[in-house]
C-alpha cells in the first residue's frame, strides 16, 4: 500500500458522516452507534496512523542505507559565524572552544559542553537561574559573553561538590529544604557559595548598617542574606530554608531541621482525621 492510498484510508474514518452505507450498516449490525461509534473510530485510526508511522520509519531506514552517487552534491555544513576561539578553566578541567562571538556562557555551557546543570529561566539577566562563579565571582550567565570568560575559571553546580561529598551549601539546602520543583536551585547554590566569599571579603550589601567598621568576616543576619539573594527568584517560595540554611552554613552553628519525612504512625493519624472530618462533613 502506498502512503497516499494510507492517507486516504485515514481520511475515510475520521467522522460518522464519510462512512459508506455498507460501513453504517455493519457498525448498526454490530451494535456500535453513537459514542461508542466514535470511540471505535478513533482508536482505528490511531492503529492505522500506527501503522503508517512505522511504514516510514522502514521507507527511512531503507533510504539511509543506500549508498550515495559518485557525483552527488551535498550541502556544506554552515561554520561557526564569528567564530572566535575560548579557553575556559570549567570544574577544574580546561576547555577550548569555538564559539559565535555572540555566545552567551549559558548556551555555551549548555549547549557546547552538555553542562545543563545551570538553567536557562527568563534569559533576560533578572531570575538568576543561570547562576555560576567565575573567578570567584558570582554572574549571571545568559548576561555573560562566552569569549569575555577566556583564560577565566568557571565553577558551576556540576564542580559545586568534591567528588560524592556534597559542598556543605548542598548539604544544607536538603536539611532545610531550601528547594523544591528544584529548578533555580543550581542558581541559588552557586549565589550562596559566592555569597559567603563576599561577606568573608567583608564586602558591604545595600542593607550593611555601618561600613565604616567593616574589615572582614561580614556576619550574615536573615536581612543580610535577603538582601544579597534577592537576585535569585524561587517561584516555589522556598525563601524561609534557603535563608536558614545559608546561615548554618556561614555561623557553622547547627540548627534543627525544621521538618522531616511523616511515619507510617503520623499518616495513619492523619488520614484517620481526615476520615472524621469528611464524616462531619
Amino acid at each position: 500500500m502506498d502512503d497516499n492510498q494510507q492517507r486516504k484510508d485515514f481520511s475515510s474514518i475520521e467522522s460518522d458522516s464519510q462512512l459508506s452505507a455498507d460501513e453504517e450498516t455493519l457498525l448498526d449490525q454490530l451494535g456500535i452507534t453513537g459514542a461508542a461509534r466514535r470511540k471505535f473510530l478513533g482508536q482505528s485510526m490511531a492503529a492505522l496512523l500506527g501503522t503508517f508511522a512505522f511504514h516510514l520509519l522502514a521507507k527511512e531506514e531503507a533510504l539511509a542505507t543506500l549508498a550515495a552517487a559518485p557525483d552527488a552534491v551535498f550541502a556544506q555544513t554552515p561554520g561557526v559565524e564569528n567564530a572566535v576561539k575560548v579557553l575556559l578553566k570549567i570544574n577544574g578541567s580546561a576547555q577550548r572552544l569555538e564559539v559565535d562571538s555572540r555566545t552567551a556562557l549559558l548556551d555555551a555551557l549548555r549547549e557546547t559542553l552538555g553542562l545543563t546543570g545551570t538553567k536557562k529561566g527568563c534569559d533576560q539577566g533578572q531570575c538568576g537561574a543561570c547562576t555560576v562563579i567565575v573567578d570567584g565571582r558570582r554572574v549571571l550567565s545568559c548576561l555573560t559573553l562566552a569569549a569575555s570568560c577566556e583564560g577565566k575559571e568557571v565553577t558551576t553546580i556540576e564542580g559545586i561538590a568534591d567528588g560524592d561529598n556534597l559542598h556543605p551549601m548542598q548539604a544544607a539546602f536538603i536539611k532545610h529544604d531550601g528547594f523544591q520543583c528544584g529548578y533555580c536551585t543550581p542558581g541559588q547554590i552557586c549565589s550562596a557559595v559566592a555569597l559567603l566569599q563576599e561577606a568573608k571579603n567583608g564586602e558591604a550589601s545595600h542593607v550593611t548598617n555601618n561600613l565604616r567598621t567593616i574589615a572582614q568576616n561580614v556576619a550574615l543576619s536573615d536581612e543580610e542574606i535577603r538582601e544579597r539573594m534577592s537576585g535569585n527568584i524561587c517561584r516555589c517560595g522556598a525563601y524561609p530554608g534557603i535563608v536558614a540554611a545559608i546561615r548554618e552554613v556561614q555561623s557553622g552553628r547547627e540548627t534543627a531541621q525544621a521538618w522531616h519525612f511523616a511515619t507510617d504512625e503520623e499518616i495513619a493519624v492523619a488520614l484517620n482525621e481526615e476520615g472524621k472530618a469528611d464524616a462531619i462533613v
